[in-house]
């Protein structure tokens, strides 16, 4: 839609000037005196932050942390190089990135698994959002997931509203079962996939954050910090989508990816490697709290990041629209950082524009 609107801002731009000039030449012919001499047009000054589009530059966000992961905050663009499909590339404009306008989508697993731990979720969750959004930048939407995705609440700053959608969410048991629980399925929410319903006590992990992407957040906006934080087991039982859909629908997104694995023992516990695939490959970290202080400590650490991160941007020296994936990659350049181990995280590509 933000292309559409851009569009028709353009070519109403385009009309007003075609229509004062044949009113300038209907005036001129009209009172038959000759034209006057040309003037020298005056230059035209660049406002700042207009977007040129004469070329297509690539944003790149990232964070780096020493060997005790502590954030470095004073890196310059002279500390770091740029890579990509290993071509090294020319930064055109770096800048530490504090206040930029925040788009995050909360993914909660409600399968069985989290029956007992879900509560905890939800507080951490809701302390977090009181914490991290600025209702006058920043915009949320809240999924629950178990075979199906189900949009609680879409992309907001209304908090009071964010916060209903977090207190509402209830494990979904499966058919038949008669435990306890915490809750009931929830009434009236229809699935943001549009899946099949009938699959209570499954889990579609994968396919949830692949529909995130590309129907909760789509095509990413100019500059904007844009996550997914999946709060999840990590076990995927039931998706049609494979991780590596998930993760490069992130990257199309933009979207950096930040798991945290939360499961019952009961259950199995937590499988650690896919999360800590699917939130690398896109830019993000994955935790493993063992407790609710450890869950907290993990949304601060999430707030700590995005709150200090780096924007960075280059015009590719590949400039074909051709929709390919491009690999990325940031390394650093200072022998002195070299030497700290300094960590880099950021996205691990993206896939170029196409010829409109």
């Amino acid at each position: 839609m933000l292309y559409f609107r851009n569009l028709l801002a353009a070519a109403a731009i385009g009309l007003v000037l075609l229509g004062a000039i044949a009113a300038e030449r209907a005036g001129a012919q009209e009172s038959g005196s000759p034209k006057p001499a040309p003037t020298a047009t005056p230059p035209i000054e660049e406002e700042e932050g207009v977007v040129k589009i004469d070329t297509e530059a690539v944003n790149v966000l990232f964070t780096a942390q020493d060997r005790n992961r502590r954030l470095l905050l004073t890196l310059k663009p002279e500390d770091i190089q740029i890579f990509e499909n290993g071509q090294p590339q020319q930064i055109i404009d770096f800048s530490r990135q504090v206040d930029l306008p925040m788009s995050l989508a909360i993914l909660l697993d409600v399968s069985l698994s989290q029956e007992r731990t879900l509560p905890e979720q939800k507080l951490a969750a809701i302390s977090f959002l009181d914490n991290v959004i600025r209702p006058d930048k920043d915009e949320v939407a809240v999924i629950s997931f178990t075979g199906d995705s189900t949009l609680e609440q879409g992309m907001t700053n209304n908090m009071a509203r964010l916060r209903r959608a977090v207190e509402r969410v209830r494990v979904i048991p499966p058919a038949g079962y008669w435990g306890g629980g915490v809750g009931g399925s929830i009434p009236g929410t229809p699935p943001a996939s549009g899946t099949n319903s009938q699959v209570q006590g499954s889990t579609a992990l994968w396919d949830s954050v692949w529909v995130t992407a590309e129907e909760v957040l789509g095509p990413a906006p100019e500059k904007t910090r844009r996550a997914i934080i999946v709060l999840s087991d990590g076990e995927d039982t039931f998706s049609r989508k494979k991780l590596d859909d998930a993760v490069q629908a992130a990257q199309k997104a933009e979207a950096v990816i930040y798991s945290i694995g939360i499961g019952d023992n009961f259950y199995g516990g937590v499988s650690e490697g896919p999360l800590k695939k699917l939130s690398e490959r896109s830019g993000g970290r994955a935790f493993f709290p063992r407790d609710e202080g450890e869950l907290r400590e993990a949304f601060k650490q999430i707030q700590e990041e995005m709150r200090s991160q780096y924007l960075l941007s280059y015009e590719p020296s590949n400039q074909t629209l051709d929709g390919t994936y491009r690999a990325i990659e940031i390394k650093v350049a200072n022998p002195e950082l070299q030497k700290q181990k300094v960590n880099i995280t950021h996205r691990k590509g993206y896939f170029a524009k196409t010829q409109k």
